[in-house]
């Protein structure tokens, strides 16, 4: 089996004060993906940054305070990727020190955690994940390529920022011109899925629910509503999402129990 959890821990010294400590010495992940750590790993207590039993990488931002991913695993990687530069892919090397992506290879498979922009209308950091998604989907297409090569699948774990469908977001009318909900958004989204030919193994083996939502905003009650959005996704190459048997969202019991804004979503892979 190898079980694989992705989750945004919305600041990772400040989610180890909540109970990302505790959580991680209770999972039964092989593999934990992390976005928006926001810090060093000078930064991080020893139990935090290289916990005992885990090999970890850490992919921080240039801009400190900013992004930031790292991956966990219980075996060591046979090669470690920072960014998605150095494949001839116009744009791919302006992220690579923007925390946004790494990858390591693990016996049979690579997986990934990505942090993708979030975006804002009409402004910058919208351009920003425009950029971003032009580079990141002929990136995901090689990717998958030179894996099979080398007999190897793909999983690709992260915060998405994008929900793909109606039945991805509680309130989809509200939000049709917000950003993780615009028709370009989706519509490059769909192109992973089809063109890429990756496979999104929660929605797959929850075809029709609202939801499982991820991410709740801290304002108002959104959590005890379940007024959320699906937005961390993982996605994987074909065969490996054929051997996908178990796919879920961590959700915390109360409102008091989180310690993120989002909730691990964890997948099981029977290899």
């Amino acid at each position: 089996m190898l079980t694989v959890t992705s989750v945004n821990v919305n600041g990772l010294r400040a989610a180890a004060r909540k109970g990302f400590v505790e959580w991680l010495a209770g999972t039964d992940a092989d593999v934990v993906c992390l976005q928006e750590v926001r810090a060093e790993l000078a930064q991080l207590p020893e139990g935090v940054g290289t916990p005992e039993g885990w090999h970890t990488v850490h992919a921080p931002a240039a801009a400190k305070g900013r992004a930031g991913v790292s991956l966990y695993s219980r075996q060591a990687p046979e090669r470690v990727q920072i960014g998605f530069g150095g494949f001839g892919i116009p744009g791919a090397e302006e992220f690579d020190a923007s925390g946004r992506y790494v990858e390591i290879d693990l016996p049979g498979v690579t997986v990934a955690s990505l942090y993708l922009p979030s975006g804002e209308v009409g402004t910058e950091r919208q351009d920003e994940k425009e950029r971003f998604m032009a580079a990141f989907l002929p990136y995901l297409q090689g990717l998958k390529v030179r894996a099979a090569a080398d007999g190897r699948e793909v999983v690709v774990c992260g915060d998405w920022n994008i929900a793909h469908q109606e039945a991805d977001l509680k309130n989809w009318k509200a939000n049709r011109k917000s950003s993780g909900f615009l028709p370009e958004e989706r519509a490059w989204l769909t192109r992973v899925l089809e063109e890429a030919a990756y496979v999104d193994v929660v929605r797959q083996l929850h075809p029709d629910v609202e939801g499982p939502y991820s991410w709740w905003s801290y304002r108002g009650r959104a959590f005890d509503n379940d007024s959320g959005w699906r937005i961390d996704l993982i996605v994987s190459s074909p065969r490996l999402a054929e051997r996908c048997v178990k796919a879920y969202v961590e959700r915390a019991a109360s409102h008091e129990e989180r310690w993120s804004d989002h909730a691990p979503v964890t997948a099981v892979f029977d290899l």
